[in-house]
């Protein structure tokens, strides 16, 4: 017997709700799963292909790199743009919206730098 779910989560896209009015708790509706902070500390690095997110030393398995790639676009944090003039093919890049996180991954890149034994800084200064 199968249960049926109340859960935002699953609906479609263009159905879920909030779960909560507070900011954080809807921040982390989209950024807080393991990986999609690590995509856009990609985009913030320069990086802008499928083969450049898939190949970070983390190692995020492509379905999900799908996933949160289409979840960025879908929320406005990133944009899909062509690879190249004439290809198929996309690359990805912030908008202003995503942009406006590089405080909140400097912040963390400052707090793992001091609490956190054995890590270095890949988010440049800039």
């Amino acid at each position: 017997m199968s249960q049926s779910s109340n859960k935002t989560e699953d609906l479609p896209p263009s159905r879920q709700l909030p779960r909560s009015p507070c900011p954080v708790a809807c921040a982390l509706d989209i950024l807080g799963d393991r990986w999609t902070l690590l995509v856009v500390r990609d985009l913030m690095l320069g990086r802008t292909r499928f083969k450049d997110f898939s190949a970070s030393p983390e190692g995020i398995p492509t379905n999900i790199l799908t996933d949160r790639l289409e979840r960025l676009v879908r929320h406005g944090i990133a944009e899909r743009i062509p690879a190249a003039e004439g290809s198929k093919r996309f690359a990805y890049k912030l908008t202003e919206k995503g942009e406006a996180l590089r405080p909140v991954l400097r912040a963390m890149r400052d707090w793992g730098l001091v609490w956190e034994e054995g890590t270095r800084a890949a988010l440049s200064e800039s």
